[in-house]
């Protein structure tokens, strides 16, 4: 390399490392006091200036953390893409291997919906120059992270006016939902091991159900995008919610592309989710 070039490849480094901004920072859980992490990539432009940014929240799957969608993704730097071109403030706070994203009555230190709901929210709020309503915030995921931007838009309208889901596990109880016996057994378990069994305490299972909640949506304006790949075992749960949703009346966006359960659809399908959010949150 020339002495040209090598300095040409060093302007490109100190530039690109002086406006592309990614932080792990740690969270505290309010009802356990267990503290954990979070990635935060901020736009280029938001160390250039004042202004306030709109925040989408995206949570990862099951048998996951909070760093997946930086590591698994074969393009390292899409998410720093993304929040350069639309301008957000994307936070990736970590969710456990089976939480769901919920407060478990049974498990005393899985208390997600808190975590995210409040603690995460928060932090960002203070900490960073966030639009810190409703209308500057979306929330989406992948599998149990998509039931999790689902469930937790329906419990806190407030919050987000935007909710996505890729690939979610739709439901606490699967039966009759069309999944492969294996895989409703598998994600029967998840639900049991945070919820207790649906035999003893079928009322738990019932007032976390996306599908008994979707009423909220519409009566808070909360904008939903769906999508599952057409090879994806959740493919079943996602169109019978897509119908439901249509039945009710209740305004959505809704697409099946080519792929299954894995890492290559989700770094396909999340760009969509970005159109999708920042045609809504308020800049």
């Amino acid at each position: 390399m020339n002495n040209t070039a090598l300095l040409l490849f060093l302007f490109s480094a100190i530039v690109t490392s002086s406006f592309a901004k990614s932080d792990t920072v740690q969270i505290a859980n309010s009802k356990t006091s267990i503290t954990y992490k979070a990635v935060v990539v901020t736009p280029s432009s938001y160390e250039q200036g004042s202004k306030n940014y709109p925040t989408l929240y995206l949570l990862h799957g099951g048998i996951g953390k909070f760093s997946d969608w930086t590591q698994q993704i074969s393009d390292k730097a899409l998410i720093q893409k993304l929040a350069d071109q639309y301008g957000f403030i994307i936070v990736m706070p970590e969710g456990d291997v089976f939480s769901y994203y919920l407060d478990s009555p049974v498990v005393e230190n899985s208390q997600f919906d808190t975590y995210i709901s409040k603690d995460v929210v928060n932090f960002m709020d203070k900490n960073y120059r966030t639009i810190a309503k409703k209308e500057g915030r979306a929330i989406t995921g992948l599998s149990m992270g998509g039931f999790g931007a689902l469930y937790l838009s329906a419990k806190h309208p407030e919050l987000f006016l935007a909710a996505g889901s890729m690939s979610g596990a739709i439901n606490p109880d699967l039966k009759g939902w069309g999944l492969p016996q294996q895989a409703m057994i598998d994600v029967g378990k998840g639900f049991a091991s945070i919820l207790g069994s649906k035999e003893e305490f079928p009322e738990r299972y019932e007032e976390v159900s996306i599908i008994n909640n979707i009423h909220v949506y519409k009566e808070h304006g909360i904008h939903l995008m769906i999508d599952c790949g057409v090879n994806d075992f959740l493919i079943q749960p996602n169109r019978e919610l897509h119908r439901r949703l249509v039945f009710e009346g209740i305004s959505h966006d809704y697409t099946e592309r080519d792929g299954g359960h894995s890492w290559k659809y989700w770094e396909n399908a999340l760009p969509y989710h970005l159109v999708f959010f920042a045609s809504l949150l308020e800049k």
